[in-house]
């Protein structure tokens, strides 16, 4: 029988079988993002048959459906909550009428991921924006937590552009020993160096293993996923509340309960991250990042977020980090800068304490993933100056007018030879000696994580205290995936003699919960053949200047372009550098080599950014073709 016009009688459910009644193209839940079978009815059809075998009702396939992404691993332990949150999620997204619906992507692990889960940020970036796109979600809660998980989900919901809104799965407690208080991984680090230099045995240490991360969580100081989940709400993409209660905690559980009704919320007013997010929201997001003297890996990981963004690719550079910096102190008293630990800064009234004592500073009209300002959501919370101080004694948020750090925890070197990208950066907050701050010493060179291993204990190492430790060959390109190999161990003689720092240079990245006077993300890297970097060679002469942002090794113009011509020729006659031999490389690994950008653009994916295929932020040219051998960087 044909249909019948008269559509009176018509349940709901059974509109859904109307062939006379064309299926909207922008419209929601079920009947958006249909297979393409050539029949949108049927393709309706077809879904609501397969979803009913999951036991789903006509009333509960007609409510705002809400994806939650699941990036729970055995491998994870900083996600070993995510199942406790997606049902605290579920629960707050069914008591606002919604249905949620849970579906995985990948999860990155820092500890798990060879050769670095850096490599695999954009990887993930591809499966949760093309998740979001594929499926019929209203709205999607991205659940993360370990460092490059949380920009790995915003790059992908920005450019997927549908309703998000961000959870993140929260702090480790801290652990004891012999005392003290300790947790990963600044004191991972921090002991491990007392352990190389002889200062503690291995009965000791096998000890300490057992106590630096006690719970499920992320790294409990102010490392990457730290930092990343506090830019999160100064970004606007997640509640002001929801960066710092434990992983382990009934708050976690609450936030998490709230952000399922918050992206009910969202389902309805289809406020997407495109709109949420502007140039001030970055400015926001910086000013905080210089506030709590923030992972270095955040200014990689600002530039790639903010070039996904049609309206903001380009106007963000690491020179905005830096010139934030200037005038922005640093408040927050945690590790590697500090003392203390993300649940000392949750106690001391976290996110909000904080953005109330910077209010002077941040755009208060910046909207948030709420559907109000920053303005809007901090005069709803009150100004809990008491809370700043714990019953210790310990200041944790500092007021302006006294800071941990007058100015600028994270610095930019804008001049000099080592700097022409622009990209290089340092957290000067977390030198361990000051005086490195202003210092010119010889290089001691090292080509790549195995030379580095091969020689940096050898008794015969031409190395003093004064010395300038480089290691090239950690890139985007050259390693590939810019490992977190930057903090080049104390040679075993000068740590066995009470050396704890040295200046460190090097195109990679470090942990955001190490601490030291070190120079990462030199740009144009080293395995560029145009690059300064590729040809510093031991005994070189380098000076660094913080103050003024200056980065150069002492070596003439005409000398450096001599050597960048001999090692272009070089690199030629062997035709196996990673800038050429990426053009045959498989699968994922070659398509990152043959598409990363430099750090100063974020080390993402050209085809991926705002820009499109071929060209980097800003409408430039992303870098040189992939078996171009030039010196056109210098």
């Amino acid at each position: 029988m044909a249909p019948d016009n008269d559509k009176s009688g018509l349940s709901a459910a059974n509109l859904d079988y109307d062939l006379s009644t064309p299926i909207d193209a922008d419209a929601a839940g079920l009947r958006q993002k249909l297979p393409a079978y050539g029949d949108a009815h049927f393709s309706l059809f077809m879904r609501k048959l397969f979803i009913k075998a999951m036991g789903y009702s006509e009333d509960a396939l007609s409510r705002p459906i809400v994806g939650i992404v699941n990036t729970y691993s055995s491998f994870n332990p900083c996600h070993a909550n995510v199942p406790q949150l997606i049902e605290a999620v579920k629960r707050g997204v069914q008591l606002s009428g919604g249905l949620a619906i849970d579906f995985p992507t990948i999860s990155l692990h820092e500890s798990f991921a060879a050769p670095t889960s850096m490599f695999l940020r954009n990887l993930m970036s591809m499966d949760t924006e093309e998740m979001i796109r594929a499926q019929p979600v209203d709205s999607v809660v991205l659940i993360g937590g370990c460092d490059k998980t949380t920009p790995a989900q915003l790059m992908g919901g920005i450019s997927a552009n549908k309703p998000i809104i961000h959870l993140v799965t929260g702090p480790m407690m801290p652990g004891s020993f012999q005392g003290g208080r300790v947790g990963a991984c600044t004191d991972c680090r921090s002991n491990w160096a007392k352990f190389r230099a002889g200062a503690m045995d291995i009965e000791d240490i096998s000890a300490l293993n057992e106590e630096l991360a006690p719970t499920a969580g992320t790294c409990g100081v102010m490392g990457t996923a730290s930092t990343m989940a506090c830019l999160l709400v100064a970004l606007g993409m997640m509640p002001i509340h929801a960066a710092t209660p434990a992983a382990v905690s009934s708050a976690r559980l609450r936030i998490a309960e709230s952000t399922g009704s918050y992206a009910v919320q969202l389902a309805k007013t289809r406020l997407a991250p495109q709109t949420i997010l502007t140039r001030d929201s970055f400015l926001n997001a910086i000013t905080v990042l210089q506030a709590i003297g923030g992972s270095t890996n955040a200014v990689v990981h600002l530039m790639a977020i903010a070039n996904r963004h049609p309206a903001v690719a380009g106007t963000i550079t690491p020179a905005t980090v830096d010139e934030i910096g200037r005038t922005t102190p640093l408040l927050v008293d945690l590790k590697p800068s500090g003392d203390n630990y993300m649940t000392d800064f949750h106690a001391a009234g976290g996110m909000p304490a904080l953005l109330h004592e910077l209010r002077p500073l941040l755009r208060l009209g910046a909207l948030t993933v709420t559907g109000r300002t920053l303005g809007e959501e901090l005069a709803a919370v009150p100004a809990r100056r008491f809370g700043l101080a714990l019953a210790s004694g310990a200041t944790v948020i500092r007021p302006l007018t006294d800071p941990l750090y007058p100015t600028s925890a994270l610095v930019v070197f804008q001049r000099g030879n080592l700097a022409p990208g622009g990209a290089a950066v340092m957290k000067a907050s977390a030198s361990k000696d000051r005086r490195l701050l202003k210092h010119r010493g010889r290089a001691v060179v090292f080509d790549g994580p195995a030379d580095l291993a091969r020689r940096i204990d050898d008794a015969a190492l031409d190395v003093d205290a004064d010395s300038v430790l480089v290691l090239r060959g950690v890139g985007p390109v050259g390693n590939p995936g810019m490992p977190e190999a930057g903090l080049i161990p104390i040679p075993r003689k000068l740590a066995a003699q009470g050396v704890v720092d040295m200046l460190r240079i090097s195109d990679g990245r470090m942990s955001g919960t190490a601490a030291g006077t070190i120079v990462l993300h030199v740009s144009p890297e080293g395995a560029d053949p145009g690059s300064v970097l590729g040809v510093i060679r031991d005994g070189d002469v380098i000076v660094c200047d913080v103050e003024e942002r200056l980065l150069s090794v002492e070596v003439d113009e005409a000398e450096l372009r001599t050597r960048i011509e001999q090692r272009r020729r070089e690199l030629e006659r062997a035709g196996e550098a990673h800038w050429v031999t990426r053009q045959r490389e498989r699968g994922y690994r070659g398509l990152y080599m043959r598409e990363v950008n430099q750090a100063e653009h974020g080390a993402d994916f050209l085809f991926l950014t705002a820009a499109g295929p071929g060209r980097a932020a800003g409408g430039g040219q992303g870098g040189q073709g992939p078996s171009e051998l030039t010196a056109s960087h210098y």
